[in-house]
């Protein structure tokens, strides 16, 4: 087994940089729940690491970047997949120009339409899951993802990112928003109108999004 270094350390999971064939890997492993009747946890972990691996490749033929899987192990839950080798998208909003501003949130927004047109939706979309690199956005972390077309969990996933640019990237946050919105609707076309109409109305109702709790945790 090829050394690993714990580099994160989630309420969900670990992350270990390690190797694969030569190559640097990320081995992502579900960590146990105390909490958790065992047989439930096994259950859970096991199905979760088999949901988000698919994920993650399903994206990818959806034009969507993503960390290419190279092995799933469901028995220990961990997905073995490349290591993106560069800071989140988070460290640079702050600093972009407009016209970068704009062109990156557009990309975002024509990803993540790629995304809930075929039928997927993150479930944590933030700056902190987008790594750019090589002239691309690598979007990452499908742990909370699922298969589904309904317009609620679209436009929960459309909320979560307009939070996470309020409170991380307030001063450009208006910007940064119109742009992922611009390129949404270009992907979507008239599939996108009922999902910004729900996204106001959670907004509207004040609506605080807890991931965890809305999967079960």
């Amino acid at each position: 087994m090829a050394e690993m270094r714990l580099i994160k350390k989630g309420a969900e999971a670990e992350l270990y940089l390690t190797d694969w064939m030569g190559l640097k890997a990320i081995l992502k492993r579900r960590v146990k729940k105390g909490y958790r009747n065992p047989d439930l946890d096994s259950y859970v972990r096991s199905s979760r690491t088999s949901n988000e691996a698919k994920l993650l490749s399903e994206a990818r033929r959806l034009g969507v970047p993503t960390p290419v899987v190279y092995s799933v192990d469901k028995r220990n839950f961990e997905i073995l997949m490349s290591y993106i080798d560069a800071p989140p998208l988070k460290r640079f909003v702050d600093s972009m120009g407009t016209e970068g501003l704009a062109l990156t949130f557009s990309r975002v927004g024509e990803m993540v339409g790629r995304l809930h047109k075929g039928g997927i939706v993150h479930g944590d979309l933030t700056t902190s899951n987008i790594i750019p690199y090589s002239g691309l956005l690598y979007l990452i972390d499908f742990g909370l993802g699922e298969h589904t077309s309904d317009v609620e969990s679209r436009g929960v996933d459309i909320h979560l990112m307009r939070r996470a640019l309020e409170s991380s990237h307030h001063d450009v946050s208006s910007a940064a928003y119109l742009s992922f919105i611009d390129g949404y609707r270009r992907v979507m076309g008239d599939l996108s109108e009922p999902v910004l109409k729900r996204v106001d109305a959670i907004r509207r109702r004040g609506r605080y999004v807890d991931v965890s709790h809305r999967k079960g945790e």
